[in-house]
Formats: structure tokens, C-alpha cells, sequence
């Protein structure tokens, strides 16, 4: 899968990341979702013939859109929404290539998908809790920060969407204008196979450390060792944290698989050879580093400017389901 980004922000590598985060993933806990009081309703609408606005991205010929509602940011206004809404699909489809288009104000959108039905659809509230019971929590399907970016699977490859899949969008703004609100929305288009055409479905290997705990003015670390399936191509790997990481890093046993200093657009390592990366010793080992600059203790959660992660994100076929290790251990 190769994520390309269209903003001339960040270089190509950079903005990968970010989107990396995303294409096909799993969960990762109550803490993934962020936080508020505020609560509303929007329109559904999803469908592919629903329509668009000005600056939106035309529905995909074969496949769906999301597009989420207007929401007004004010002046000088940092915010995160959840918009929950049912995808209008009839059969299980094959997703071959994600894109989508953010409005100025939007940092970034994470579209998680859900086995039931969280909030009514149409909800657009800022009460995220994330909620779930044993293996039942959401899965971080596709993410962007680039105001239009692009995330394509390899030939052959998809990514499974259920029939009438329910699903939020999460999404981070910041208006930056001190004095005057703005309106933003995101949409987001899924192209999907044909209908019968076989491909190899491709899945997320996530990695989510509940652990993080560094204390005030402090520096300290997290990290895991989790076991990979023997037969798994990796084509796709990054990490992701907040900004209190000074250092991330992916290993296969003591082989250095990546590494990044740049906690907002960390390092993305692609695989374009086919077969794509196995690893070798059977297991992978990810690790963050923090400098705690503030003045109260950081532990996992979602909050960027309070909280912190340490994830590992890879994507890899054949997959007859994601893979989340918790820590060190491989829970589904």
C-alpha cells in the first residue's frame, strides 16, 4: 500500500505517516477517542449517490463515501468530534485504494469501524468514549492529516468493509485564527473491487501500550515484544505517539526494522518487493522514548497534548483478521 499525500506541507515520506497510520487498522482501547461534554446531531450521508459540496472529492463509481457535517470552530478553537453513521454497502466489499479531502482548520481524521452500532447514526458529538467488551472495541480503519491524501493497496490486495458496516470518524481541529470561527468537514471516498473478484485481504498489526507513565519534568520509555504469524508480508510500518516522544523504533529481534525522531510525521518503511517483509526472528519489538517538559505525570491516552502512545502500525497479508498486541501480548 503506498500513501500519497497531494499537500506541499510535508514531504511525501512525511505525510505517508500519518496516513499510515490508518488503511486498514485495528483498535486501540478506551483512550483512542478524545474527550468533551458537547454533544448534537448531524446528517447521515454516506451513500455513494448522496452527493457532495464544493471542494468535496465526486463518490467513487464502485464503492462509498462518508462525508461528515459542517461544524463551526471558534476563534482560536482546539476540538475533537466523533461522527457515527452506518456505511451504505449491501454485501461485504474489498476496499483497493482510500482517499479523502479535509477543510482548512482540519489536523487530522481517523475512521474507525465498529461490530455494533455505538451512537445513532448522525450522531456528531464530542463525547468520543471509545467502548467495547472483550474483543469487541473499535478498529482505526483509515487516517489522514494531509488536506487531501491518498492510501492504495497493492495489486491483488484489499481491505474487507462488512455489509451496512457501522463506523465514526474521528476529527481533530484547530482553528488558528484568533479572531473569527471557521467551518470544516472531511469526506472520505473508499474504491472498492468489483463485485466477485477475488484479492488477498490485507489487515492491520497494531501494537498499543497501556503502561506510559512519566512523571512530571521526567524522561522515560515504554516498549513491548509481541509475536508475529510466520506467514505474514509486511508492506507497510510506522509508529505513532504524541509529542512528549523524542524517539521511536521497530525491531525484529535485535535487526533495526525503523526508526524516527519526528513524532508527527514519523518514518515510514515500505516494502514495494514482492514477496514483501517477513520477520525473521518471529516477533516484533517496538519502543518510544518521552521527555515529560510539563508539570503533572503523562500516561497512555488519547489527549496530544496531555497524554501519550507508543504504537507500532504495520499492514500485512494474507490475513484472515487485524492483529492487536496489548503491551507484550497478542490478544486477537
Amino acid at each position: 500500500m503506498r500513501h500519497r499525500s497531494i499537500s506541499v506541507s510535508t514531504s511525501r515520506a512525511s505525510s505517508r505517516a500519518f496516513a499510515l497510520a490508518a488503511s486498514l487498522s485495528l483498535v486501540t482501547l478506551g483512550g483512542l477517542a478524545a474527550c468533551g461534554t458537547d454533544s448534537g446531531a448531524g446528517d447521515d450521508d454516506t451513500s455513494a449517490d448522496a452527493g457532495t459540496v464544493d471542494g468535496d472529492p465526486p463518490p467513487p463509481t464502485s464503492g462509498f463515501q462518508i462525508r461528515t457535517p459542517d461544524i463551526e470552530i471558534g476563534a482560536g478553537q482546539e476540538v475533537t468530534y466523533c461522527y457515527y453513521t452506518t456505511i451504505d454497502t449491501t454485501d461485504a466489499v474489498g476496499v483497493k485504494r482510500w482517499t479523502s479531502s479535509m477543510t482548512p482548520g482540519s489536523h487530522h481524521l481517523i475512521l474507525y469501524f465498529t461490530n455494533d452500532q455505538q451512537q445513532p447514526d448522525g450522531t456528531l458529538t464530542q463525547d468520543c468514549g471509545v467502548t467495547g467488551s472483550g474483543l469487541n472495541f473499535p478498529i482505526w480503519t483509515y487516517s489522514a492529516q494531509s488536506p487531501e491524501n491518498e492510501a492504495l493497496m497493492p495489486d491483488g490486495v484489499g481491505m474487507s468493509v462488512g455489509a451496512h458496516q457501522h463506523a465514526f470518524v474521528q476529527m481533530h481541529y484547530l482553528n488558528t485564527n484568533p479572531s473569527a470561527p471557521i467551518t470544516a468537514h472531511v469526506s472520505i471516498n473508499a474504491e472498492t473491487y468489483e463485485p466477485g473478484t477475488s484479492y488477498q485481504r490485507a489487515a492491520a498489526y497494531i501494537t498499543y501500550n497501556t503502561s506510559i507513565n512519566v512523571p512530571a519534568g521526567s524522561t522515560g520509555s515504554a516498549q513491548g515484544t509481541c509475536a508475529v504469524p510466520p506467514d505474514a508480508n509486511f508492506f507497510l510500518m510506522s509508529t505513532h505517539s504524541h509529542h512528549f516522544s523524542t524517539h521511536t523504533e521497530v525491531k525484529d529481534g535485535a535487526a533495526m526494522v525503523l526508526t524516527s525522531d519526528d513524532w508527527e510525521h514519523p518514518t515510514v518503511q515500505e516494502w514495494d518487493a514482492t514477496p514483501h517483509y517477513q520477520f525473521a526472528s518471529g516477533s516484533l519489538t517496538y519502543h518510544c522514548d518521552y521527555n515529560n517538559t510539563s508539570t503533572s505525570p503523562v500516561r497512555t491516552g488519547d489527549s496530544a497534548e496531555t497524554d501519550e502512545m507508543c504504537m507500532a502500525v504495520g499492514y500485512f497479508y494474507p490475513a484472515t483478521g487485524p492483529k492487536l498486541c496489548l503491551d507484550s501480548l497478542v490478544v486477537q
